[in-house]
């Protein structure tokens, strides 16, 4: 089925629009050069696009400004007056809400630097300003150095191979970051492994394991029936990334498709590559096949024409556990 599904909607340019975007955003040369603004503008900016269409996120940032090293840089040379923008491990609890302009420490409201970054909400400010707290205090400011060595030192542990290991010792300690979630950390960063396999080869190895999965993944999985076979059935959320979940379902059968069938240039495995190909299947913006907005979920589907036919459980979403 899902052979069928990369066929149909996977791009095989795919690797080729990585390195596009990467060389757009000049991470290329920051990965060669260790430099570590361009590489937190390029990932504050694709973080920024969590929660609302790709669309309304470029317009607002095109109109208002994006934050960047340089600014928060600027904003933490003074020691704040806030005790919580002090470092990494005291930036918690900021609260700080743009419509109500408040925050958890409303004495220092007025001289705190953090709402003066024009951002859509004041979730993408503390996030923001966390991730530079991160970089600056606990990868010492080098980022490249720092996802360098977690992959370099982590090791195969009992229960988890390699390649997941080294996701792990990625995503888990960047989840700590405010408003930062395993699914748009999980894009960000597969797009930055993959794209820097000329220079860190290590990298790729762990990029292209990497899976994305959305409502659009989890949706697919339930109508196709691929969770009820696997024994997986759960809410989407956490357990789509949990052991058995999701994302584990992904990668297993991506082990068994070869996509050099699909591209001579993409590695055996790759289940990057076989996720995006069900987001593209799914989205409204791409093939537009399987989705609320062509199937009434009350119901199975009804399309007599959809070429995964019989092999499609057809399974309704309403009216069971994801709901």
């Amino acid at each position: 089925m899902l052979t069928t599904v990369c066929q149909l909607a996977g791009s095989m340019s795919f690797i080729d629009e990585i390195d596009q975007e990467f060389r757009l955003g000049g991470l290329d040369k920051a990965i060669a050069a260790s430099s570590t603004a361009p590489i937190f503008d390029w990932l504050i900016n694709v973080l920024s696009f969590q929660g609302i269409s790709d669309r309304v996120a470029r317009d607002y940032a095109a109109k208002h400004g994006r934050a960047t090293w340089t600014d928060l840089e600027q904003c933490l040379r003074e020691p704040a007056k806030c005790s919580r923008l002090h470092s990494y491990w005291q930036y918690f609890d900021c609260r700080y809400d743009k419509t109500s302009q408040t925050c958890a420490e409303p004495d220092h409201f007025d001289n705190c630097k953090l709402p003066h970054l024009r951002l859509r909400n004041g979730r993408l400010n503390q996030t923001a300003y966390s991730l530079y707290l991160f970089i600056r205090d606990v990868a010492c400011g080098d980022l490249v150095g720092w996802i360098r060595n977690q992959i370099e030192a982590t090791t195969a542990e009992p229960d988890r191979d390699l390649s997941a290991a080294r996701q792990a010792a990625l995503v888990a300690p960047l989840q700590n970051v405010y408003g930062v979630g395993e699914k748009t950390l999980s894009m960000a960063l597969s797009t930055l492994l993959i794209g820097a396999r000329g220079l860190e080869p290590l990298w790729f190895d762990t990029g292209k394991d990497m899976v994305v999965v959305d409502s659009l993944a989890h949706n697919f999985l339930h109508r196709t029936g691929i969770l009820h076979d696997c024994g997986a059935a759960h809410s989407y959320g956490p357990a789509c990334y949990a052991k058995g979940g999701c994302a584990a379902i992904i990668r297993g059968i991506a082990a068994e498709i070869d996509c050099r069938q699909f591209n001579a240039a993409f590695p055996s495995v790759f289940p990057r590559f076989i996720q995006h190909s069900i987001w593209r299947f799914c989205a409204a913006e791409a093939a537009n096949i399987c989705n609320g907005n062509r199937i009434d979920d009350r119901f199975a589907c009804q399309d007599r024409y959809c070429r995964l036919g019989s092999k499609c459980d057809r399974k309704p979403l309403k009216g069971t556990y994801f709901q």
